[in-house]
């Protein structure tokens, strides 16, 4: 489903350049699941952002079923990530002024889905993870498993292939966080995900089928 070749990232600074990835090289097969590890700073959420088309890099390739992405006009890069990939991040960015079911309305919303059919989706979505009793309910009225209950039920309203998960259980207690991974297994076989983790959690990552450890923004062998 996706390969990356010789991908890297460099950022200027007032200090100099700094390379955060380098020539990286990974092959994903579509319904596998990955866990991305290693320590702060590797890499990992940059690459992440680079797999999802949020970053662009500074050289290599992101092929998603034969496809570059970064050819992509502004538009169909937009509407790849609108449509093919979810996105789960560690600080759930949710929209304080907005409910349960309008944050997972939005994508969909900015999708251009008719209205009854996004609430639809997001109704049996939020149903689905359990906060079927909290839609009208807005983020600071719910607890942090709760928000990022939400923010997964907005991350597949679009019925994306690939999910791209940022340490999703990093701001959670040790009883929450099981409860998210075992809900990330049950949505990964009922949507016939694709599902790439950045995580420092051994947990998290003992449940997937492959681990990649990054070092100094390389895939270590």
């Amino acid at each position: 489903m996706i390969s990356v070749q010789g991908l890297s990232r460099r950022f200027a600074t007032d200090r100099g350049t700094i390379e955060v990835l380098r020539a990286i090289d990974l092959e994903v097969r579509g319904g596998e699941r990955i866990a991305i590890v290693g320590a702060s700073g590797a890499g990992k959420s940059t690459f992440m952002h680079l797999l999802g088309g949020l970053d662009r890099p500074s050289e290599g390739t992101v092929r998603f079923e034969g496809e570059e992405i970064f050819r992509f006009t502004p538009a169909q890069l937009d509407a790849f990530r609108n449509r093919t990939v979810g996105f789960v991040f560690q600080f759930h960015q949710l929209l304080p002024e907005f409910t349960a079911l309008e944050n997972v309305m939005m994508p969909a919303r900015i999708g251009r889905l008719p209205l009854d059919e996004a609430r639809a989706r997001a109704e049996r979505l939020l149903q689905d993870v359990g906060l079927g009793h909290r839609l009208g309910h807005k983020p600071g009225q719910l607890s942090g498993g709760e928000q990022q209950r939400v923010a997964i039920a907005r991350a597949l309203v679009m019925n994306p292939r690939l999910l791209l998960a940022d340490e999703p259980t990093g701001n959670l207690d040790s009883v929450t966080s099981g409860e998210i991974l075992a809900l990330l297994d049950r949505l990964h076989a009922e949507h016939n995900l694709t599902l790439i983790v950045v995580t420092h959690s051994e947990a998290l990552a003992a449940r997937m089928d492959r681990v990649i450890r990054m070092v100094d923004g390389r895939i270590s062998p």
